[in-house]
């Protein structure tokens, strides 16, 4: 009898504390995750506009509950959704440009349940992936299931050298090679079937687009832009890279980059020290042994300082809303620029409690279809109201007449 005792009490021991242990995780979750994005806007249109239409953007968001942590979203979120989501299908047109260089713009085609007049303009959503992802991404799926739900046409822009294409110059893409970009928005302008011309970059890709959007000015060529985990302080997102366990998607990240490179023999000749490139363990080895001395920069630090946006985003007249995660781990809450965000009249940050680097999942189970992951769901709200609102869409000035011929 003693012993049926002692049995009960330990089960029940067990049990309370599996119980207590699963309430002060519960406590845990709903009052550390569970919470509203933060929005860091200055007071005006945009931010009403936003706080007016955008739903997601007072809403609660709920992380999965068995993967909150940074790094398993960041991981997760790749992994899940490149293995569960159904593979989107895409049309490839390559442009030249005007240095004898060639990207690849991949057109997304509609599934049976998007399929829709293609006649007429219509709204195009280009997408810019990250570091070296390209339109097979996971994250670039749910942007393309979100443009077919604005009945928009889908384009994912591939840098120079990814996506399968040779290398026609000894020239690759960095965080500022937006000169690129902006030829791509200039051929997408120039054609009748194209109406509002709508962006969106992640990661690297929001780099680009915000340099574009902060070089261009008054000028852009796109009219809405939407970014998601781009480190928009370089400098100290690059710190924080280093930083383990940061540090191992750091060396994830290098082995892309070396074979990228290796890819192509125009780029291994071009680089100065390909030794050197094939040692590099992190994203800052690799811009220290290739992308400064492939775009002439005098040092790491100095590549970094001149690809932050922070500094630049006052210059900024398109819409532009930034979603980021305060627990990203190579842009956490406390080195987002949301003193220059504040201060501009059209860039926002959508900051989430959790999320990771563009991982934003959510429910028990994050294997729902592509547009109803919260990436696409925001994607689809804002670029909506947008389209709703035009008249808080950019609109660039006509381009200056040619001057005149002289006698």
């Amino acid at each position: 009898m003693l012993g049926l005792f002692m049995y009960i009490f330990e089960v029940k021991k067990e049990l309370l504390v599996g119980f207590s242990i699963t309430v002060i995780y519960i406590t845990y979750y709903l009052i550390e995750a569970v919470k509203k994005p933060i929005l860091i806007c200055r007071k005006g249109d945009f931010r009403q506009f936003l706080e007016e239409n955008v739903p997601l953007l007072d809403e609660h968001y709920w992380p999965t509950p068995w993967c909150v942590e940074s790094h398993l979203q960041t991981v997760l979120g790749s992994i899940l959704r490149s293995h569960l989501l159904p593979p989107q299908r895409y049309r490839r047109e390559v442009l030249q440009l005007s240095d004898g260089g060639q990207v690849a713009l991949d057109w997304a085609e509609p599934g049976a349940e998007d399929a829709e007049d293609a006649g007429g303009a219509a709204p195009v959503l280009l997408v810019l992936p990250g570091l070296t992802g390209g339109a097979h991404a996971d994250y670039v799926r749910c942007l393309a299931a979100a443009a077919a739900a604005l009945g928009a046409r889908c384009v994912v822009f591939n840098n120079r050298g990814l996506g399968g294409l040779p290398i026609t110059t000894p020239r690759l893409y960095c965080a500022l090679s937006h000169a690129d970009l902006a030829e791509v928005v200039r051929a997408l302008r120039a054609r009748p079937e194209c109406g509002a011309l709508l962006a969106v970059g992640v990661s690297l890709g929001g780099l680009i687009l915000g340099h574009y959007l902060a070089e261009q000015g008054e000028h852009a060529g796109v009219q809405a832009a939407l970014v998601v985990s781009s480190p928009l302080d370089v400098v100290r997102g690059a710190e924080c890279m280093q930083r383990p366990p940061a540090a191992l998607l750091s060396y994830h990240m290098a082995r892309s980059l070396r074979r990228t490179v290796a890819a192509h023999a125009a780029l291994r000749a071009a680089a100065l020290d390909w030794d050197a490139v094939q040692r590099c363990r992190s994203v800052r080895e690799f811009d220290a042994a290739f992308t400064t001395k492939h775009f002439g920069f005098g040092s790491v630090d100095a590549y970094y300082r001149a690809a932050s946006l922070s500094d630049k985003l006052h210059r900024v007249r398109v819409p532009l809303l930034c979603l980021c995660a305060a627990d990203d781990p190579f842009q956490p809450l406390h080195v987002m620029p949301a003193a220059q965000a504040a201060a501009s009249a059209r860039v926002a940050l959508a900051v989430t409690a959790r999320g990771g680097h563009i991982g934003f999942l959510e429910g028990w189970w994050p294997a729902g279809p592509p547009r109803a992951q919260y990436i696409a769901r925001l994607a689809h709200q804002y670029f909506a109201a947008l389209l709703r609102r035009r008249d808080l869409l950019h609109r660039p000035p006509p381009p200056a007449p040619a001057p005149a011929p002289t006698a």
